[in-house]
């Protein structure tokens, strides 16, 4: 069996793969929202996706939250909490900010996607904070996403497919995290 601290690490992992799955729906529901000729049932799926998923993950975080609660608080868990609500509170005002100036500059169009690079280059500082480095993969395959976001538009036809493949990578990284990682 894994030590006490493997274990707690997984809870946590499993506790970031909980958001990974709801903000992977999001997005997916996004796209489904712009692409698809019947999005109810689309949403449906995407919800009944999601909850799957949801339900996988909170399960694996059942599992291991024991250890977690019995690990003592220290300062450095303080600071790393307090560093990773300042990074998440920047990435949102960022985003609002960016999203303003794109839309009064008059490209709208460019407001997703710059939320999509945003988000994915949050994970950055998140990887360094957590000293997780699947974090670096999901960061880079966001906003290399964002960035192609426009052209693979224009190249599929299928409406805001980079909002489709963000959800994924969203998806593929909660299932990392409790399934497949390690560290």
């Amino acid at each position: 069996m894994n030590s006490s601290p493997a274990i707690a690490s997984r809870a946590k992992r499993a506790i970031g793969a909980m958001f990974f799955t709801v903000f992977g729906g999001a997005w997916i529901a996004l796209w489904a929202r712009f692409t698809l000729d019947a999005p109810l049932a689309a949403y449906a799926l995407v919800a009944l996706l999601t909850g799957g998923l949801l339900t996988y993950v909170y399960r694996v975080y059942t599992f291991n939250r024991p250890a977690l609660l019995a690990e003592p608080a220290s300062p450095a868990d303080a600071r790393r909490s307090r560093l990773f609500h300042l990074v998440n509170a920047g990435q949102w005002v960022l985003i609002v900010i960016v999203s303003n100036v794109l839309v009064n500059l008059g490209h709208p169009e460019w407001a997703i996607p710059a939320a999509m690079f945003v988000i994915g280059a949050h994970f950055i500082p998140l990887a360094r904070l957590f000293s997780y480095a699947p974090h670096f993969v999901t960061a880079a395959a966001l906003t290399v996403v964002a960035l192609l976001s426009p052209a693979l538009q224009a190249w599929s036809g299928a409406g805001p497919i980079g909002d489709l493949i963000a959800g994924l990578i969203l998806w593929v990284s909660a299932l990392y995290a409790v399934a497949w990682s390690r560290t």
